[in-house]
């Protein structure tokens, strides 16, 4: 069987089991000529157990068209965003402090995004997510 070429690799943020062909889906997607609702019915059966949650996923599309997709891990702000129970973070980042962490909480983000960090170690992936909660504003106590 040959192997079908790659046209294009697309990357778009849906929410789990809630995603519509309209944009961000449609617009990223209709240019390929990928069926944008039988995309949406796959993505929102893989992800109806997460709902809820916002899960990045990585689009192959192929030279006939055809397509496969790629679940990563939810973005590590919502994650930071869930923990301290926040609906955004610091509008000046690192100068106005908007919630905390614990650091058991932190170790549990990382160890959920440790496959999609370029970390190989957890205590590297606790100070990559550690970086992010500063930049937003979020402290971290322990």
């Amino acid at each position: 069987m040959a192997k079908k070429r790659v046209t294009a690799i697309v990357k778009i943020n849906l929410p789990a089991g809630a995603a519509t062909p309209a944009p961000p889906v449609g617009t990223a997607l209709g240019p390929h000529g990928i069926q944008t609702m039988e995309f949406v019915k796959q993505y929102n059966a893989a992800t109806e157990a997460q709902r809820g949650q916002v899960i990045p996923v990585e689009v192959t599309i192929f030279e006939d068209r055809s397509f496969s997709f790629v679940l990563k891990t939810p973005p590590t702000s919502e994650l930071l965003k869930q923990a301290a129970g926040l609906s955004k973070g610091s509008p000046t980042n690192r100068h106005t402090v908007v919630g905390t962490v614990t650091l058991e909480q932190v170790a549990e983000i990382a160890r959920t995004k440790m496959p999609d960090l370029n970390a190989y170690e957890l205590d590297a992936a606790v100070k990559q997510v550690i970086g992010t909660a500063d930049s937003m504003g979020i402290t971290v106590e322990g």
